[in-house]
C-alpha cells in the first residue's frame, strides 16, 4: 500500500496509558524511560496506520535545561500531537498539589521496508513491480513511501525516475484506462442481473475516476471507470475491480 503522509493533529491532549511501569514515585530516569515507551506505542501506532513494512524504531528523549524533578506518585504523559515521526513532542505531568510538567522531544530514527527504484523510468511509463525491490531504508523525513508492491498496479511515472531512488507516492499517476473519444462498454451490474451498451467517453479517467459517456441513444451520462473501455453509470453501487 501507500504509505500515507498522517499530519492531522489529536483533537485534544490525550494521556497514552504505559501498563509496564508501576504506580510508584518516578525518578529522572524513570519518567525518561516512560516518555520514551509512549513516544515508541505512539509510533507503532501511527506506523500501523500508515502502512509501513516491519518497522524500526531507534528513540532518544532529549531533555530540557532544567533538572527532572522527582515524582512522588507515577508521571503520566499526554500527547498534545504527532505532526513529525521524527519528532515527538511530549509532556511528562507529576499529578497533584505539587506536582509539575515537563516538556520532551523524542527523536526518533525510523526505519522501515520501502520500495526503491531497481532501474531508470522514463516519465509516463507504467511502474510494474518488476522495477523496484523492497531495501529497509532510513524514512524519519519521509513521507508517502510505498510498501505493497501491489498498489503499483495500474500507475505510472509522473516524471523521470532514477535507479536508486525510493519511490514516493507523489511520483506516480494512475494510468488512464479511458480516453476522450474512446468507445466504450457501459455495464450496469445489480445482483444477479447485468445490462450493457456501447458508448462513447467525453472524457479521460483512470480507474475510479468519473468521466461524461454518450450512451448510443444519445444521452449523455456520468460513469465511473471500471477497466480498459469500461465503464459503469455514476449512479450504480461502487465497484471499480477489474471484472474476473
Amino acid at each position: 500500500m501507500f504509505n500515507k503522509r498522517i499530519l492531522t493533529p489529536f483533537a485534544a491532549a490525550m494521556v497514552v496509558a504505559v501498563p509496564d511501569f508501576s504506580a510508584a514515585a518516578s525518578t529522572a530516569e524513570q519518567t525518561v524511560a516512560r516518555v520514551e515507551q509512549t513516544a515508541r506505542t505512539l509510533l507503532e501506532r501511527h506506523a500501523e496506520t500508515a502502512g509501513w513494512s516491519d518497522p524500526v524504531f531507534e528513540l532518544a528523549a532529549v531533555r530540557g535545561a532544567r533538572p527532572i524533578p522527582p515524582c512522588g506518585q507515577a508521571v503520566t504523559v499526554e500527547t498534545p500531537e504527532l505532526r513529525q515521526p521524527s519528532r515527538v513532542r511530549l509532556v511528562a505531568v507529576c499529578p497533584g498539589a505539587e506536582g509539575w510538567r515537563y516538556d520532551f522531544v523524542v527523536r526518533a530514527k525510523i526505519t522501515a521496508n520501502v520500495a526503491v527504484l531497481a532501474a531508470d523510468i522514463p516519465a509516463g511509463r507504467a511502474v510494474a513491480a518488476a522495477d523496484v525491490a523492497l531495501r529497509r531504508t532510513d524514512i524519519s523525513t519521509l513521507t508517502e513511501t510505498v510498501s505493497d508492491l501491489a498498489a503499483l498496479e495500474g500507475m505510472s511515472a509522473r516524471r523521470s525516475l532514477r535507479n536508486g531512488e525510493v519511490l514516493r507516492q507523489n511520483m506516480l499517476v494512475a494510468m488512464p484506462l479511458v480516453k476522450r473519444g474512446d468507445a466504450v462498454r457501459i455495464v450496469a451490474r445489480r445482483e444477479q442481473i447485468e445490462v450493457s451498451m456501447a458508448g462513447e467517453a467525453l472524457d479521460t479517467g483512470a480507474r475510479g475516476a468519473l468521466v461524461r459517456v454518450r450512451n448510443v441513444h444519445g444521452h449523455v451520462i456520468r460513469a465511473r471507470v471500471t477497466g480498459a473501455g469500461l465503464v459503469e453509470p455514476a449512479d450504480m453501487p461502487i465497484s471499480i475491480q477489474s471484472p474476473g
